[in-house]
């Protein structure tokens, strides 16, 4: 059975940094994409970025570009949030999630439709 299991978030100020972690158990996922989003209460699910088929490649949201990296251990089986210079309107439950259906390659990743599973997230809380 496949598991998500997200770690680090927490409480920051604004310009401060927090990395998360999603690790994953039941399945390797480091061919496969992974992605990060996060929800704020009365909002839409937001996708943040996806590191795609191998790390073939990555997309991130403008909202984010320039201020988070995502990244692969694959020797860990776990992908990386690093967010810098966080703001107040980053505060958000923060989840990743997985893709392992080789046949959705063309497809990209950017809407939490294309993932079948999920962590339960972390709060994000950046204060002013």
């Amino acid at each position: 059975q496949v598991q998500l299991v997200e770690s680090g978030g927490g409480s920051v100020q604004a310009g401060g940094s927090l990395r998360l972690s999603c690790a994953a158990s039941g399945r390797t996922f480091s061919s496969y994409p992974v992605g990060w989003f996060r929800q704020a209460p009365g909002t839409e699910r937001e996708f943040l970025p996806v590191l795609r088929w191998s790390g073939a490649s990555v997309s991130y949201a403008d909202s984010v570009k320039g201020r988070f990296t995502i990244s692969r251990d694959n020797a860990d089986n776990t992908v990386y949030l690093q967010m810098n210079s966080l703001k107040p309107e980053d505060t958000a439950v923060y989840y990743c999630a997985a893709d392992f259906n080789p046949l959705h390659r063309p497809w990209a990743h950017q809407r939490p439709t294309e993932y079948d599973f999920w962590g339960k997230g972390t709060q994000v809380t950046v204060s002013s």
